[in-house]
Order: C-alpha cells, then structure tokens, then sequence
C-alpha cells in the first residue's frame, strides 16, 4: 500500500518570521505518525544569508523520557531550513527540507513520510556506541 505524504501549507516569503518558521515545523511535526510517548523541543539557531536566498535553521530534538529515566540515555535531532529565495516573488511559499543527525540525505516534506524508525535507529546507535566506551 502506498502512503499519503502529509504536508502542511508553509507561509509566504512575505509573512515569514523566525517564530512563525518555528510554529509551522511544529504543525509539520504534527504531521508525522509518531507514537505520543516521544517528546521533543524545537528551536531556531540560525540565520544565513546566501547570494540567491536567506537560509533559517532550526532543530527539534527528539527522546523518550520514561518514569525510571526522566532524562533520556539519547536524543535524536532532526534539522530543518527554511529557504526564502531572493530572485522569488514575496507571495511564493517558503522551501522547507529536513536531515536527520545521523545522515547527510536532505528531505522535502512533501516528498518523503517522516519515520519513527529514524530517529529509534538515531537513539539505538547511540546507546550502543556509548555501551561500547
């Protein structure tokens, strides 16, 4: 069976702000078919200005906090930019891609369905890497 790719509609170049970036990767994240006990935080980091467009970078980084363990063993971030071309209308949608900590693969939100898989494959490394010191 093929999935639907879950998307959102991502604001104007014209209406973008930092904070309204940081909400709509939220309602992007929201998206995503991700089991309620993990928890994450997103935040901005960045601004970058390029000859042809304006870069902002944010991440959101992911864990699952249990009673034993409050504090997770590992985390999994996920890194967004959001582009705003300088040559574009200011009434054309923003490009949002995404990476994931572990990869140098960059993904468009509206061509690949976020996995849970990623970041338990991300958390799993980790620990083993951490049990193997």
């Amino acid at each position: 069976t093929k999935r639907v790719i879950k998307n959102i509609l991502w604001t104007t170049a014209k209406n973008f702000t930092v904070e309204r970036g940081r909400q709509q990767i939220e309602e992007l994240i929201s998206t995503w078919d991700i089991h309620e006990s993990w928890l994450h935080h997103s935040e901005f980091l960045e601004e970058e200005e390029l000859k042809d467009s304006k870069r902002y970078h944010y991440r959101a980084c992911w864990g699952i906090p249990t009673c034993r363990k409050p504090i997770p063993r590992a985390t999994a971030s996920v890194y967004f930019v959001i582009v705003i071309s300088k040559f574009k209308p200011d009434t054309t949608p923003v490009e949002v891609f995404y990476r994931l900590e572990s990869s140098r693969l960059i993904r468009r939100p509206e061509q690949c369905q976020f996995r849970e898989k990623w970041l338990k494959d991300i958390i799993e490394h980790k620990i083993a890497c951490t049990e193997r010191l």
